[in-house]
């Protein structure tokens, strides 16, 4: 009888993957390098509009001047990957808020008669939505969500992966004009006007398209985490101890009573504390986006001439801050809490509770120092700016229109998110040079904005370049019950997979069916010029 030997699969850390990745990246810069791996691609000029012609290459990393830049800014790309900052910034609130007691007891009168699959709708939602303001959502709404499954008995694994996916395949839209609008719309409108020089893009271009796919979106992903996701992760296992031996204890009921009562009166002396506090602190950030008021407009940036820019500007404060502000929003409202229901006596106590909940940090923040050298290294290299400037030059050269070109173009915007995953860098290289053709080929620019929008959306979430994919890998380990078999990168691309897959062909239908039925995807403005 013939025996099988069955191999045993290895499970590498994250974080070895990404150093694998980062030795990988160096010798593809030494290849690339030495085949003068380049391309040529056309900016616009702030000045006179006319198209800039910039030729790029691939650096190589692989020798004397790579090494010294890698070991000499290894401090500095850590420290500046924005990652890092957001997570122990609104770590420690959550940690707050978690200490106090508020956290749960928020999680079980707000979820507690609310079903799965709404629960889950509004997670995918908001995490959408949140795009109005960068990245704020992977942040905030990934240990959320993990949360409230884990208050719901269903694994928090599952609810990691819902708030990551609706906000990285979601990134394309919100409800509203945002951050993204504000970046993106100079570079549709220099490149609209190579073609039509009086040429405008309104704030408000992508507003109807935007709303729509927001609701589809969350729809579908919906779907797709309760029909496919919390399915496969399967629900919480409690563990019981089968050797549990029982004492007799007398109780004394009345003395059990009272101590109900006591707590109860706690419970909602804090939460009146918290309340109070929540509506003090948000008031305050309120008014501070105000402008023309007394002491007003401290976190706009008065240097912009509409409301719009000082608030979602390149140097806005509000949006710099707005991962403190929420920090504070529940250290404020937990320390109210922990107060008010006497679970904080001393300074001790706040500090103490804290520590537990931040005490299994130290592994999260190897990977992410080891995720940012990675990130910086690929950047340092070119190859996902020259990567972007070959689609770019690929999508001006295809010999179709309509629809075939829609969808070229789609794929190809898609592909080079791989390598280049902000989607501002992209239209940097990719307005200039679609635009004015796609013009003409009767696209309108709104439009073509949107489409890089959405395109952008489709592989946000399944590519290790992406700054905030560490932020999932470290939540999915976080919640992740067998230490011993880690969560790795692919392990973690695979469990998204179908999830990236279903959203991209909605992303596909949705635009093509606007395109082709030419409804409005903005106040008087349509795909076609």
């Amino acid at each position: 009888m013939n025996k099988k030997r069955h191999l045993k699969k290895i499970k590498l850390h994250p974080s070895t993957m990404y150093l694998l990745l980062i030795v990988l990246t160096i010798f593809a810069s030494f290849i690339l390098s030495s085949l003068k791996f380049q391309t040529t691609y056309s900016t616009i000029s702030a000045t006179d509009l006319s198209a800039i012609q910039n030729t790029i290459a691939v650096e190589n990393l692989f020798n004397y001047d790579g090494l010294k830049y890698m070991i000499s800014n290894a401090s500095r790309n850590f420290i500046s990957f924005a990652p890092l900052s957001m997570f122990l910034i609104m770590a420690i609130g959550l940690a707050v808020s978690e200490a106090s007691g508020l956290l749960d007891l928020l999680l079980r009168k707000t979820f507690n008669k609310i079903s799965n699959a709404k629960i889950t709708f509004m997670i995918i939602f908001i995490a959408t939505i949140s795009s109005i303001i960068n990245d704020i959502g992977y942040i905030i709404l990934i240990p959320l969500a993990a949360k409230i499954f884990e208050s719901k008995k269903r694994n928090p694994l599952a609810g990691v992966v819902a708030a990551f996916c609706g906000v990285a395949f979601g990134a394309g839209t919100t409800i509203f004009v945002g951050s993204s609008e504000v970046a993106l719309i100079p570079y549709t409108t220099s490149a609209a006007r190579l073609v039509d020089v009086s040429y405008h893009v309104s704030l408000l271009s992508n507003l109807y398209i935007m709303i729509i796919s927001t609701i589809v979106l969350s729809i579908v992903g919906t779907i797709i985490v309760e029909k496919i996701v919390v399915p496969k992760f399967g629900r919480i296992k409690e563990k019981k101890d089968l050797m549990q031996e029982y004492d007799v204890e007398v109780i004394d009921v009345e003395e059990q009573e009272q101590e109900k009562l006591n707590r109860e009166y706690n419970e909602k002396r804090g939460f009146k504390y918290a309340v109070i506090s929540a509506l003090i602190i948000i008031g305050i950030f309120i008014y501070s986006v105000i402008p023309n008021l007394p002491l007003s407009g401290m976190l706009l940036d008065m240097n912009e001439n509409t409301y719009l820019k000082q608030i979602f500007g390149d140097n806005s404060y509000f949006q710099d801050g707005f991962t403190y502000m929420m920090s504070l929003v529940f250290i404020t409202t937990g320390l109210a809490y922990g107060i008010g229901s006497k679970k904080f006596k001393r300074d001790v106590d706040v500090f103490e509770g804290c520590h537990d909940n931040l005490k299994n940090l130290g592994g999260i923040i190897i990977l992410i120092f080891i995720a940012s050298q990675f990130v910086a290294i690929f950047k340092k290299t070119n190859i996902g700016t020259v990567l972007t400037g070959i689609v770019a030059n690929v999508i001006d050269s295809l010999p179709f229109s309509g629809v075939p070109l829609l969808i070229l173009a789609i794929l190809l915007i898609a592909l080079a998110n791989l390598f280049l995953t902000t989607a501002q860098a992209k239209w940097v290289i990719l307005a200039p040079v679609i635009v004015p053709p796609l013009m003409q080929s009767n696209f309108s620019p709104q439009f073509l904005q949107f489409v890089l929008r959405a395109a952008d959306s489709m592989t946000k979430g399944i590519t290790p370049l992406s700054a905030f994919f560490v932020i999932f890998i470290a939540y999915m380990n976080i919640y992740n019950t067998d230490k011993s078999k880690p969560i790795g990168i692919f392990e973690s691309i695979k469990i998204i997979m179908p999830y990236c897959i279903i959203i991209s062909i909605t992303w596909l239908l949705l635009l093509i069916g606007w395109y082709i039925i030419g409804l409005p995807i903005g106040p008087n403005v349509y795909p076609t010029v």
